[in-house]
């Protein structure tokens, strides 16, 4: 069994693969986007077994379940040991048929679009939060 009591959540979101870098978990939790138990923390909140996290990221929240901690990142193929995701089937496939949707929007053989039309794009398909994930 697991020795460990509790650990700062931006340490287990990096730890599990839901982020990149640890700074990256951090940040996310400083702007807000990460919920405990439905409670908008600071990167320095304890996370235990069967808390329940949730990512907000534009369009999609997504939802994990805490299932054992672990201080150290572990490989992609282990990681799904530590984390459950519990967001609902629905709301991904919303999400996907958005992102299709934004691919749709600009006419192929255009050539590259202006910053202006990346812009609106990003805005489109992100809801304005691009970059931050």
């Amino acid at each position: 069994m697991n020795a460990l009591q509790n650990i700062r959540i931006d340490k287990w979101l990096w730890a599990v693969r839901i982020f990149k870098t640890r700074s990256m978990a951090s940040q996310a939790c400083d702007k807000g986007k990460i919920k405990l138990n439905g409670e908008v923390i600071k990167p320095s909140r304890h996370v235990r077994i069967s808390d329940a996290i949730s990512l907000s990221d534009g369009t999609l929240t997504r939802t994990f379940e805490v299932m054992e901690l672990l201080s150290t990142r572990v490989g992609a193929k282990l990681a799904i040991n530590y984390c459950k995701e519990t967001t609902p089937e629905a709301d991904i496939l919303n999400h996907l048929a958005l992102r299709k949707a934004a691919e749709q929007w600009r006419m192929p053989g255009e050539g590259r679009p202006t910053k202006k039309e990346r812009r609106e794009l990003d805005d489109f398909i992100w809801g304005g939060n691009y970059g931050e994930f």
